[in-house]
């Protein structure tokens, strides 16, 4: 059987994007094509109908919200200096500062 090799975070983090943007684009791209659609091909009145002018309001904020959503996906950052900080050594502490309170200390009990 092949094993495949385990995805990073940052993989993971990656595929996930580009899996909802997709999904999001495709959504908003079947909304603009039906709007496109019910005006172009559909016979309208000379007059708006009450069930289109409900659709168009309903359609309208769904559309804004999709492509502020996409938006905020694509422009997007991982958090690269989080990673770099704990691939960092860990900071060494002098131990002299430490002893010389500890001198400190036991002159003022002695």
């Amino acid at each position: 059987m092949l094993k495949s090799p385990r995805y990073t975070n940052d993989e993971l983090m990656t595929r996930l994007k580009v899996f909802v943007g997709a999904m999001l684009a495709l959504t908003l791209t079947g909304i603009v094509f039906v709007v496109l659609y019910s005006l172009i091909f559909v016979t309208q009145p000379m007059q708006q109908s009450p069930n289109d002018a409900k659709f168009f309001e309903l359609i309208t904020p769904i559309a804004t919200f999709l492509t502020g959503i996409l938006s905020g996906i694509m422009l997007g950052k991982t958090d690269e200096k989080k990673e770099e900080k704990k691939s960092e050594e860990p900071e060494k502490h002098d131990p002299e500062p430490m002893q010389e309170v500890v001198d400190e200390v036991e002159d003022h009990i002695a």
